[in-house]
């Protein structure tokens, strides 16, 4: 019986541990054979994501390729996107759909007009950092911090001139070009810039939007007022190095430097005379010309120049706008009192080289310089000062009299002399009365009495007549 049991024992517990383990050997290679499945799936799931995001980067750049095909018809451009080519468009069509309610300006851009409206409210959110002045628009504020960084990144291939902005170096090549595409509906007079153009368009309109505080005197233009300005203040921020004159224009120290280095680069084709600046040029050509477009709506009398007009208009107004703060004597021109003012402060500036005498002005020089032989001189322009004055100290005798051979230093005393001998002749002549008169056309309207020069004239009115009156009525 015990070996039964000890049978039954054995044979009881090693079966289903047996078996258990076989099941558990089945589940392992199911389990193994399901992970290995799973792994393939997931390599072939990773395979379709790869290809999926092959395609989609594929469909990525065909649409990125689409959108940049919105092309304008009129000029060729292309565009990324619907929206630019449509605000593009209006550079064509002249569509300007945002208006100013305030001043009824229009803009082709919303950003524009939002720009434009900080003009009537006065924000200028873009800051200096360097000089504290402030800008409406950033980009204004980068162009200015070039002020002070000295940067001019655009730079003419042709002349090697530099710009802080793109489109300054692009009017500057109209110069190479020559192309003027803005043009003047009234005049049809051409420009190379925009700016140009509606500064030009004032001349016609007559408006002067900028106006002086101190004076109320009205300008065309910023910059004129600048410059204006500096009569007030007498600020003169431009300095030559080499004499020390200070100017209130950069212009006028470049056209000053030329009084130094003697440079003459404007030409007149008519006559060969050389000029400092391209004003004095042009107002040279009109004596070629005949040209006088100022005129007096007083007389009709016609100048060439602005400034003679306004000269000339003194004569009917009788406005002597200068006065002397010594003497009180008033000027019609700037000119004559600045000549004047010489003999207060004894200033002579116009210096004789030779014998150092010295002259208010810079004529006087000149006749000094000519004294000896002013046809010498006229004949031959190229002769410089230092050549005229030797002459002076040559003692040169130019002009001589044709009929007693006497020679003189002066024309005018040539032809003063001449006068006697036609006098001499005049008496000898059986109408000598009649020649007589006519070579002594300066008459004193108190007593009658005829002279040959205008000079004598005058002595004679200021000093003898008088003084005949005076006897008179004693």
């Amino acid at each position: 019986m015990e070996f039964i049991k000890e049978e039954s024992e054995d044979m009881s517990y090693p079966e289903p541990c047996r078996v258990k383990d076989e099941d558990t050997e089945e589940q392992i290679g199911l389990v193994e054979v399901k992970e290995e499945s799973e792994e393939l799936n997931d390599l072939e799931d990773k395979h379709e994501n790869f290809n999926t995001d092959t395609d989609l980067n594929q469909e990525k750049a065909k649409r990125k390729e689409a959108k940049r095909s919105f092309t304008c018809s009129e000029c060729g451009r292309v565009f990324t996107q619907k929206r630019f080519l449509t605000r593009h468009l209006r550079v064509h069509t002249g569509e300007k759909p945002f208006t100013c309610v305030q001043c009824r300006k229009s803009f082709t851009r919303k950003e524009r007009l939002h720009m434009h409206m900080r003009i009537h409210t006065g924000v200028k959110p873009f800051t200096c950092p360097q000089c504290g002045k402030s800008f409406r628009e950033k980009r204004i504020l980068q162009n200015h911090i070039r002020i002070h960084t000295g940067e001019k990144p655009f730079t003419c291939r042709q002349c090697g001139k530099s710009f802080t902005q793109k489109v300054n170096l692009k009017t500057h090549m109209r110069i190479h070009t020559g192309e003027k595409p803005f043009s003047c509906h009234q005049c049809g007079r051409s420009f190379a810039s925009k700016g140009n153009l509606n500064m030009h368009m004032r001349i016609h309109s007559g408006v002067k939007p900028f106006k002086c505080l101190q004076c109320g005197v009205s300008f065309t233009e910023r910059k004129i007022l600048k410059n204006h300005i500096r009569i007030h203040t007498g600020e003169k921020p431009f300095t030559c190095l080499q004499c020390g004159k200070a100017c209130t224009q950069k212009g006028n120290l470049r056209i000053h430097m030329r009084v130094h280095t003697r440079e003459k680069p404007f030409t007149c084709h008519q006559c060969g005379n050389t000029f400092k600046c391209k004003g004095s040029l042009n107002l040279h050509i009109r004596i070629h010309t005949q040209e006088k477009p100022f005129m007096c709506l007083q007389c009709g009398k016609c100048f060439s120049q602005k400034s003679h007009l306004k000269i000339h208009m003194v004569v009917h107004t009788g406005e002597k706008p200068f006065t002397c703060q010594h003497c009180g004597r008033g000027f019609k021109r700037k000119e004559s009192f600045n000549v004047h003012m010489q003999i207060h402060t004894g200033e002579r500036p116009y210096t004789c080289d030779q014998c150092g005498k010295s002259f208010i002005q810079e004529v006087s020089l000149k006749s000094h310089l000519c004294f000896k032989s002013p046809s010498v001189h006229k004949k031959d322009p190229t002769m410089n000062a230092n050549e005229k004055h030797q002459e002076t100290h040559d003692g040169v005798n130019a002009h001589e009299c044709s009929v007693c051979g006497e020679a003189f230093t002066r024309a005018r005393e040539l032809k003063m002399h001449q006068r006697n001998h036609k006098e001499e002749q005049a008496y000898k002549c059986s109408g000598s009365l009649e020649t007589l008169e006519r070579e002594k056309p300066y008459h004193c309207l108190s007593c009658g009495k005829s002279f040959s020069s205008s000079r004598n004239l005058r002595t004679h009115s200021k000093i003898l007549c008088s003084l005949g009156k005076e006897m008179e009525t004693v």
